[in-house]
């Protein structure tokens, strides 16, 4: 009998933690994990820096109203609404600093609701 390991990476402000999870089969599995909360006019945090060729797991809440993120550099779209968790998953194909930012209306401040994703090889 074959086991799985499913090895799970968060990220919270730059540290990262390895949790192993055993199933059955063969596969070993890993990715980042990032909880990020957005609010008027902010993400935290506000910069993200992940691994090339690694997926991620981005956990987005909002902590006031419905915000929206998006990544357009990986084709990353989400709805941000208070009191649900929005789970995007992605894989970063390019190394960079690309800009991710709201893109629905939170009041004035919206436009400056914006932050960074640093991808390493």
């Amino acid at each position: 009998m074959m086991r799985t390991i499913t090895l799970l990476l968060f990220s919270l402000g730059g540290v990262m933690a390895a949790i192993p999870s055993a199933n059955a089969g063969t596969t070993l599995r890993v990715e980042t994990v990032v909880k990020m909360t957005a609010k008027k006019f902010q993400y935290s945090p506000a910069q993200v820096t992940v691994k090339k060729g690694t997926p991620v797991v981005l956990e987005l809440t909002s902590e006031d109203s419905k915000h929206g993120f998006n990544l357009p550099d990986f084709g990353v779209r989400a709805d941000v609404k208070p009191g649900a968790v929005t789970r995007v998953t992605f894989t970063p194909d390019k190394t960079g600093t690309f800009t991710f930012a709201c893109d629905v209306f939170c009041g004035s401040g919206h436009e400056d609701m914006s932050g960074t994703l640093v991808v390493v090889d």
